[in-house]
């Protein structure tokens, strides 16, 4: 229950597309969406392939919760191995693309393969459609989206596509869906293109109707949604401010990474704050940002909808960016302003609108810039690599033009898509690389908030801050406050919130709830959606088994504990400002405990005990 019960296995290389009855075994013990993607994996890749090589698999994932009436229902994640980082990759995005799968009758639809050619997959319910691509290939999300409207002559048709720059093979480009969502992070989006995959469209009108127990699930879903209402992060802040809610209250603590994380402060943080997104601007006396948005079945609607200044340099002659599109989140305004010093809000809409329309993400994005901007400063690139453009850290016009050269792959935008380890590697300062296992920072310098360097260091998927959001507990007080100076006990709250995490990722919904809801408040709603019985202990359970199972997935990839580290910046160059003067990453403290607590050896790899007790 709570599941269709079936998968769609699209063989890209034979043309093939055909149902199978989902693996139910797994099920139970790995609920849906990013665990049970991940089980699927697992079995049928080798670790070790070639991640942009047609032994490769991409799985698109529905969880159980996703297309029901729970809050947050809508989310769907991409699982794959990361072409830019080595590691697994679960990519998770909102929109309505998810629900939509699930009620065209889907759980998941696992592409193998490559086709010969470029192609996309229409699904209408139980029909799935493999049909060329060609006139698309070579275009942005934007326009792929308008064509296959115009196509199948349907407004109801929901898409998930790859722009011009994951074509072009930058590492850290996306599945776009519904114009603005992303499955973002990892390069998902560039393995989807090397498999010639343009876009999936699906249509769906069978609903969810297989809820183990429709009443006590409705009560369940009831309660959870007013205490969503009544919380202040999901009920006020977000809905205000969205994520943009934190750029002022993250630079006030001294943890704000500035300028490539050379500085933990920025001074202009304000002016591209959510704040400053509210404000009537001089010129037009129009905001920022148009409205809040909502995915599908949410009741928090974080989302930003904005619009940029048409006098504005960037898009005085681009007419199709004076519309609305997906407006700023923290992270993206923090990536491509703080981190390379730019303080225009207008610019940093426009590469936004840029990352939307062509698909790449703007976390890997911004920081990659501010590496480049780092080079820049330092004489290791030159205008000559750049194409005459001026990289100081600051420059408005370079961060524009950095957006433009990596959506259409052309000049430095090649070098920029590589992602800012392989950049420094390039040009022979890889110490300026602020990345994890490859994947660059988020928007919260571990100078400031000892848990998330723990948090960074030990995720599977390089450094994210939604694999384990210790800001929820050192910063906003959630579920507990902790001293985010202090790394004594962070050891505990990193793995408690990696497991937490990792059980919502895998129920279909979104984990901005976990500002209000425990697993108190998600426990009840599984139990009433799905078969079997599902309660506090068993998520935590089901949290920790799929964590180790993506452990050992990137163990055998060859990522080992000496990747569980932080740049040498961070480990050794105290913060000079804020509440964190003289401070550094205590990772060393933190480490062998997180380990110990993990049921792993001192070398990082999970006991025999911890798998015979998790039985992965």
């Amino acid at each position: 229950m709570a599941w269709t019960g079936k998968i769609l296995r699209v063989n890209l290389t034979d043309g093939t597309a055909e149902a199978e009855p989902l693996n139910m075994q797994w099920v139970s013990q790995y609920l849906g969406q990013r665990g049970l993607a991940t089980k699927y994996l697992c079995e049928e890749i080798d670790p070790t392939c070639d991640p942009l090589g047609p032994d490769n698999k991409l799985i698109m994932a529905t969880g159980p919760l996703t297309g029901t009436m729970a809050s947050t229902g809508g989310r769907y994640s991409v699982i794959t191995k990361s072409p830019l980082t080595g590691c697994v990759a679960c990519s998770n995005s909102g929109g309505f693309i998810g629900a939509e799968l699930k009620h065209a009758g889907w759980d998941m639809i696992l592409f193998e393969g490559r086709a010969p050619s470029p192609v996309y997959l229409l699904v209408t319910n139980d029909k799935a459609e493999i049909l060329p691509a060609d006139e698309i290939w070579g275009t942005s999300v934007w326009h792929t989206d308008e064509w296959l409207h115009k196509r199948h002559q349907d407004p109801l048709l929901r898409i998930a596509a790859v722009g011009r720059s994951a074509e072009a093979g930058c590492l850290y480009s996306g599945v776009i869906n519904d114009l603005h969502r992303a499955a973002g992070r990892s390069g998902v989006g560039t393995v989807m293109a090397s498999k010639n995959l343009k876009a999936v469209a699906v249509r769906g009108t069978l609903g969810t109707g297989n809820i183990k127990d429709p009443k006590r699930f409705m009560d369940a879903v009831n309660a959870g949604k007013k205490v969503l209402a009544e919380n202040a992060v999901t009920g006020q802040g977000l809905p205000t401010y969205g994520t943009q809610v934190l750029m002022n209250v993250i630079n006030e603590i001294g943890a704000l990474p500035t300028r490539n994380m050379r500085e933990v402060q920025f001074e202009g943080a304000a002016d591209v704050s959510g704040e400053a997104m509210h404000e009537p601007r001089k010129s037009d006396g129009k905001p920022n940002l148009t409205t809040n948005a909502a995915c599908y079945g949410c009741t928090i609607a974080c989302g930003r909808i904005s619009t940029i200044d048409r006098g504005h340099f960037t898009v005085e002659h681009k007419p199709e960016y004076w519309g609305n599109s997906g407006g700023l989140e923290y992270e993206a305004a923090w990536a491509m302003g703080p981190d390379t010093g730019v303080g225009d809000l207008d610019v940093l809409t426009y590469a936004n609108f840029v990352c939307n329309e062509d698909g790449f993400d703007p976390i890997s994005f911004g920081a990659t810039v501010a590496a480049a901007m780092e080079l820049y400063k330092i004489g290791a690139i030159t205008e000559e690599q750049t194409g005459g453009i001026d990289f100081s850290f600051g420059s408005a016009d370079a961060l524009a033009k950095a957006a433009e050269m990596v959506a259409k792959g052309e000049g430095f935008g090649l070098d920029l898509g590589l992602g800012s380890k392989r950049l420094c590697e390039k040009y022979g300062h890889p110490e300026l690389s602020m990345t994890v296992k490859s994947q660059e920072f988020p928007a919260y310098d571990p100078r400031g908030i000892q848990g998330m360097g723990l948090a960074y260091a030990t995720s599977n998927r390089g450094a994210c801050h939604l694999r384990g959001y210790t800001v929820a507990s050192e910063v906003l007080g959630i579920p507990e406050k902790t001293d985010p100076l202090v790394s004594d006990g962070k050891a505990g709250l990193v793995k408690a919130f990696q497991d937490a995490t990792a059980a919502v990722d895998s129920a279909g919904i979104c984990v901005f709830t976990t500002f209000a809801w425990t697993l108190e408040d998600i426990a009840p709603q599984i139990d009433a959606a799905c078969a079997g019985a599902w309660d506090v202990d068993s998520l935590v359970t089901l949290g920790e088994r799929v964590w180790n199972l993506e452990r050992d997935f990137n163990l055998k990839a060859g990522i080992t504990a000496k990747d569980d580290t932080l740049p040498a910046r961070l480990l050794k160059e105290a913060a000079k400002t804020g509440p964190a003067t003289g401070k550094v990453n205590e990772l060393d403290k933190m480490l062998p405990e997180y380990y110990q607590l993990r049921g792993w050896t001192a070398d990082g790899v999970p006991t025999t005990e911890t798998r015979q007790r998790l039985g992965f």
